[in-house]
């Protein structure tokens, strides 16, 4: 089966699956700094949609557009995720140093 979807609309789409998507928090002390990145992240994504759903007055392309501004504001940033804990354990590091932030606070 062909998608038929319009290009904008996967566009848009796209745009606030990635708002949602970020990656998790490798410890509960994290958990507090990627809660309110996303709750940011799903503000706009929420905007976006609702400016959609009453006739996007500026264009479905403007609204996106916008998203991923807004977006690039507020990247998942200020915790150590699952996959960078990972990463740093493979390379040899004890779990406290796998979950410190640079600057050796833990998250």
């Amino acid at each position: 089966m062909q998608d038929r979807t319009p290009d904008v609309v996967r566009d848009l789409l796209a745009a606030v699956f990635d708002a949602l998507d970020i990656p998790a928090p490798a410890t509960v002390g994290g958990s507090e700094a990627h809660d309110r990145v996303l709750n940011d992240r799903a503000v706009h994504a929420k905007i976006a949609l609702r400016d959609v759903l009453d006739g996007a007055p500026l264009g479905v392309e403007w609204t996106t557009r916008y998203l991923r501004e807004r977006l690039a504001e507020s990247p998942p940033t200020g915790y150590v995720t699952s996959a960078q804990a990972h990463t740093a354990l493979a390379a040899g590091k004890t779990w406290s140093e796998a979950v410190a932030l640079p600057g050796g606070e833990s998250r």
